[in-house]
């Protein structure tokens, strides 16, 4: 049990880490849509054989679930499908122009927002479209992300046909009071018919997305949710800290700070469920995902395959990954783009024949250097790092009292976090964050880290 000293020590506002720099630290001044696509082909042409990764974001959703960061756009009007799902598709044809090929995919995801919203012919329309002007790589990896309240067996089979083998079912918690101030309904019946389904039709892997630290949670709705999670035994298990950021996300005002658990209370919630999965048999992989033996996550974690991009982590690498829809991002190793967040402007962008891009970040020889860092430790849990390596002096001087605290510990010319320190990967990655130590924001831009 990590100590309440260590917990209120290093609860502090931190970046997650799915990229660095980090959004608010890119520097789009120095950045434009011809610097960006540059970047891509050359990407694509150091990395073709291996393929690309997608992700495409799905923005609608019939409720707003209102512990949700994410992007989207609340509506019942299904009308907005098509529409959109045409304008993906050419968006993916002007990168496939750029490229001037059709692009070998290794990797796609649908998120959202909630896919599912979409109807099962148009999400195959979408894919259909996708594949139109693509070639996949043998050994793929296909997902999409489920609401368990309005995720159908046409759905499950669907995706199937194209290729899909991992659904992520959003089950965030299963206490009814929780669910009523979040406004996310689902039932156990309707989590159990998706994961059943799911099998039933052959998916090789079925994730579930918890949260802690939600408002009115406890240690015992944790422990009853988890109890019914066990009885399914997913092969992946998110478990994700609620990021409480109404300054971003006014829907989360729906609650004040008194209706959340904070600092030890918020942290006994994650020990509880990690004690749960870990006596079910699953293994602790990166932050905050648990995974069992036979899931290819944990596979990849024992051959230091795991790789984290802005979908999260993956059981494999590609060097450029390219994001379609609203809010998107894209990456190309040297460089990151992001789509603009209004679904109006992103249809008339497409319609014009413009790439729907907002701002970017061109990365710098330092960046490189850095974002190397805190990939290995998020990944593998060590990282080459001694006084012949860049920026080492002061690095060092931010991680002494880390490594005081027990959290990492130095063996052979590297850097090893330890088992207390896997608990605080997003404060170790900090003391390598040098666009953060050089600019540190006046106000508070970032969820805390416990």
């Amino acid at each position: 049990m990590i100590s309440k000293n260590l917990i209120k020590k290093y609860n502090v506002a931190a970046p997650r880490y799915t990229s660095y720099p980090t959004v608010p630290y890119w520097e789009p001044e120095l950045w434009n849509k011809e610097s960006w696509l540059d970047s891509v082909r050359k990407s694509y042409m150091e990395s073709s054989a291996d393929g690309i990764s997608i992700y495409i974001h799905l923005p609608f959703c019939e409720n707003l679930c209102t512990y949700c960061g994410c992007t989207t756009r609340i509506t019942k009007n299904h009308k907005v499908e098509e529409p959109y799902i045409l304008a993906v598709i050419k968006e993916w044809q002007m990168y496939c122009d750029v490229l001037g090929c059709k692009p070998r995919i290794r990797e796609m995801h649908l998120g959202g927002g909630t896919p599912t919203f979409f109807s099962p012919e148009n999400l195959e329309k979408l894919i259909k479209g996708i594949f139109e002007y693509a070639e996949v790589v043998e050994g793929s990896d296909f997902s999409f992300e489920a609401h368990p309240a309005n995720t159908t067996t046409a759905h499950l089979q669907m995706l199937y046909n194209y290729g899909f083998r991992r659904v992520s079912i959003g089950v965030q918690t299963f206490d009814p009071a929780v669910q009523e101030i979040i406004n996310r309904k689902q039932t156990i019946e309707q989590v159990e018919h998706v994961t059943s389904q799911a099998r039933a039709i052959g998916y090789t892997s079925v994730n579930f997305d918890l949260i802690y630290g939600l408002p009115l949670q406890n240690l015992a709705s944790v422990e009853d949710t988890f109890n019914k999670v066990i009885r399914f035994m997913p092969d992946r298990i998110a478990y994700y800290s609620y990021a409480h950021v109404p300054w971003i996300k006014p829907g989360q005002r729906r609650f004040t700070e008194k209706d959340l658990p904070e600092d030890e209370e918020k942290r006994a919630l994650y020990e509880r469920g990690r004690e749960l999965v870990q006596q079910a048999g699953y293994y602790d992989v990166g932050m905050d995902h648990f995974a069992l033996k036979s899931d290819s996550l944990y596979i990849a974690s024992q051959t230091n395959r795991l790789h984290r991009n802005f979908m999260g982590y993956t059981h494999q690498y590609t060097k450029l990954s390219i994001g379609l829809g609203i809010s998107s991002i894209s990456d190309s190793w040297y460089a990151f783009a992001q789509n603009v967040k209004l679904v109006e402007t992103y249809l008339k962008n497409i319609a014009e024949g413009s790439f729907p891009l907002v701002k970017g970040h061109i990365l710098t020889e330092e960046d490189l250097v850095v974002r190397r860092y805190i990939l290995d430790i998020m990944c593998k849990g060590v990282t080459p790092f001694n006084s012949r390596q860049p920026l080492f002096d002061e690095i060092m001087s931010r991680l002494i009292p880390l490594k005081e605290d027990g959290l990492i510990q130095f063996e052979e010319d590297q850097l090893v976090v330890t088992e207390k320190g896997r608990s605080f990967l997003r404060n170790i990655c900090m003391c390598f964050d040098q666009r953060l130590w050089r600019n540190k924001p006046e106000s508070q831009i970032f969820s805390m880290a416990v």
